[in-house]
């Protein structure tokens, strides 16, 4: 099966609501793939995340997880989800063992054993594996109220990957988590990845994990406003220019609109460009130059741009 994800003109209007919180989207994510989902806040992110892990049900259309109909066969697309939540999801009265242990049973990975000791070996090994990873290793047996914000993160981190999920929904997974911890996890769902083939549905405010995504999806006020890689998205909301600056400016403007070659003025003279024209354009100026500054778009200023944050 190739598709991992397949989401058709899905919809989902709340109650009282004037507007669709999701509108009428539509993505595919291929198996394997890290695929990130963007937006500001209420875009319709979590909105979108709820239906696909089958806790909130869609007003219309479809979603599919691994061929599974997530509204008409929620059982089976749980087996085959991992889910982080963007809010914990822990039991407070169990040790973080405890809540590892009841959300291996409820998956039916193992059979129920009231220790940690009687668990199987496999069990055992696994929650070492993750908790050394995440650097929990010596909270583990702890009670979950004694465990700071970005504990609970990491164990619910733990948890979600215990079952080597097929799809692993990632709901803005490093929040809470130090940059050492932010790492090791990155690293470790890498390697998840490229072992067992696992497809990531992501949704994050650090774009930086984003830029690693095969394909963005970028949603606002319910409706998707760009869709693929990072480059395209890149060039669809952000110009890339360059600024120029001249000890006799007069005489580089005059060049510039001699030569056909548009251009703004902001302080310094901006010139639309892309990065293969750069070098010929540069070549094309004979006026001595005493400033030459490339602008390349990055993600972070396509998504200012979505969020209506600045001008471009």
């Amino acid at each position: 099966m190739t598709k991992a994800i397949e989401v058709t003109e899905l919809v989902k209007r709340y109650k009282s609501a004037d507007t669709n919180a999701v509108d009428n989207i539509s993505f595919e994510v291929e198996a394997g793939q890290l695929f990130a989902l963007l937006g500001p806040n209420g875009a319709g992110k979590t909105t979108t995340i709820s239906i696909l892990n089958t806790t909130l049900a869609p007003t219309g259309g479809v979603a599919k997880i691994a061929g599974y109909n997530v509204n008409t066969q929620s059982s089976e697309v749980r087996q085959n989800i991992g889910v982080i939540f963007q809010n914990p999801s822990l039991d407070m009265n169990l040790t973080a063992e405890e809540n590892v242990r009841f959300h291996a049973i409820l998956y039916g990975l193992y059979g129920f054993r009231p220790t940690y000791r009687m668990m199987p070996k496999a069990y055992r090994n696994k929650v070492e594996q993750l908790a050394s990873i995440l650097g929990i290793e010596k909270d583990i047996f702890k009670p979950i109220k004694t465990f700071s914000g970005g504990m609970k993160r990491k164990l619910e981190i733990l948890r979600s990957l215990l079952h080597e999920p097929r799809v692993l929904i990632l709901d803005e997974p490093s929040v809470g988590l130090d940059p050492l911890s932010r790492r090791n996890l990155w690293e470790y769902i890498q390697q998840v990845r490229e072992d067992s083939g696992t497809t990531v549905l992501l949704t994050t405010h650090y774009l930086d994990e984003a830029e690693g995504a095969d394909t963005l999806c970028v949603i606002n006020q319910g409706k998707i406003v760009s869709y693929g890689s990072t480059q395209k998205i890149k060039a669809e909301l952000v110009e890339e220019y360059l600024l120029l600056d001249a000890a006799d400016r007069n005489a580089l403007r005059m060049e510039l609109t001699s030569k056909s070659i548009p251009f703004t003025e902001e302080g310094q003279i901006r010139v639309n460009a892309q990065p293969e024209d750069i070098h010929d354009l540069l070549r094309s100026i004979e006026t001595p130059l005493t400033s030459v500054e490339t602008h390349l778009p990055t993600l972070e200023d396509a998504y200012l741009a979505i969020t209506g944050e600045v001008t471009v």
